[in-house]
Parts: structure tokens; C-alpha cells; sequence
């Protein structure tokens, strides 16, 4: 089994694939762990040695088979984590993310499955985020874009980034959570400032253009 920071490395790489709609990068690693890209450089070489990744120096990373059926398992393992921790132990959505990265690397199959009967064999977490199956098979969100790169018009919010808790303390504040529905009204690329409305209201809620692209949306065009 990989260790605890081999885990972190490759759900990382599959994290910013699912996500980030370009190439995988060192530097975007880096910034994605907080961590050096010297240090990302590093461990990449050792990955692909391993024969878990591709990687071209100063290009790209890919994950390969041996290396995506481990992130999936850790993924699988987190999202659930997070899930439980919210559905049954009732912890705030905002609090799970930094438990379900310690118990990530814990917590056994055999306990892992039965939390997932427990929970009805969940699809999503709280954050959207979907959650492999046992054979690391997930929903597909190729549809989905940030919020920051979205024209005007309806959407729906999908996912979001659960890394920041005030972040997400933001979002429930203004009730900005998977499911949740607005008009696109104005985005400004010049000033970094997207405004969104929610039918009822008459206040529109403005977002900062990296906020935005922490959302992802689907067209909620009826």
C-alpha cells in the first residue's frame, strides 16, 4: 500500500484532472499541496519510477492505471469519510474535510464498505464532489464549468471546493450549495467581479473571480 503522502500526491494529480479542465503541472501541484515545485519534481520522479505516473519535466503529469486506481481508492475512501462525518455524525460540512484527510489513511475496507451501506451507497459527497464506486466508476461531470468562465444565463450550482472552511462558511451563508439555482447577470473579467441573482431576490450577490472558479455550475436552462 502507498504511504499517507503517495496517497496525498496521486489524489492530488486526479483531484486537479477532474477539475482544473487543462494539463496537470508541477507548479499546480504545488500550489494545489502547498508545497515546492522542487519538491513536487521530486516526488514525481519517484511516482513514475514507480511506474504510478507519466511525467515530462517542466510539461505535464498523468496519471497512469496503477497510479488512478490508487487515487480513486483514496478518493473513494475521503469522500465517504466526509460524508458520514456529515449525514451521521452531523458535523458541518466545513469541518469534514480536514478529518477525512487523516482517516482517508486509516480506515479500513471492511469499515470503509459499511459505512457506505450505512449511507445508501451515496453518489455525490456534501460538496458535490462525486464518489467512485468500489470499482473506481464515478459520475461523469464533463459538463460542468467554473463559475468564473461561465457566459451569462441559468445555472446550477454542482460542486464546490472543500478545502477552505470560511470559504464554505461564505457559501452556506449565502446559501450558495450543490443544487442551489441563479441567474448569471454580469461578469467582469476587467475588475475580476461575477454578480449573480437568485429568483425572489431583489439584492444581487457579488463574487470575486477566484471565488468563482472554486464553484462549478451546470446550465439550469429550462
Amino acid at each position: 500500500m502507498p504511504s499517507s503522502t503517495v496517497e496525498d500526491y496521486l489524489k492530488s494529480i486526479l483531484r486537479l484532472d477532474e477539475t482544473a479542465g487543462r494539463e496537470v503541472t508541477v507548479g499546480g501541484i504545488a500550489e494545489d499541496l502547498g508545497v515546492t515545485p522542487g519538491t513536487v519534481s521530486s516526488m514525481m520522479r519517484h511516482l513514475s519510477e514507480a511506474g504510478l505516473v507519466d511525467y515530462v519535466p517542466r510539461r505535464s503529469v498523468t496519471l497512469r492505471k496503477k497510479g488512478r486506481t490508487e487515487a480513486l481508492r483514496v478518493v473513494r475512501r475521503h469522500r465517504l469519510v466526509e460524508t458520514f462525518l456529515v449525514t451521521v455524525m452531523k458535523l458541518d460540512w466545513s469541518e469534514v474535510h480536514e478529518e477525512a484527510e487523516v482517516l482517508e489513511h486509516v480506515i479500513s475496507d471492511r469499515l470503509l464498505e459499511r459505512m457506505d451501506e450505512m449511507l445508501g451507497h451515496p453518489s455525490h459527497d456534501p460538496h458535490g464532489d462525486p464518489i467512485p464506486d468500489p470499482l473506481g466508476n464515478f459520475a461523469d461531470d464533463q459538463t460542468l464549468l467554473p463559475l468564473s468562465d461561465a457566459a451569462s444565463g441559468a445555472f446550477r450550482v454542482v460542486r464546490v471546493s472543500d478545502s477552505d472552511p470560511a470559504f464554505l462558511d461564505w457559501l452556506r451563508e449565502h446559501r450558495l450549495q450543490p443544487g442551489c439555482e441563479f441567474e448569471l447577470s454580469e461578469r467582469d473579467p476587467v475588475a475580476g467581479v461575477v454578480e449573480i441573482r437568485f429568483a425572489g431576490k431583489t439584492a444581487p450577490l457579488q463574487l470575486g473571480e477566484k471565488a468563482a472558479a472554486r464553484i462549478l455550475v451546470e446550465s439550469a436552462a429550462r
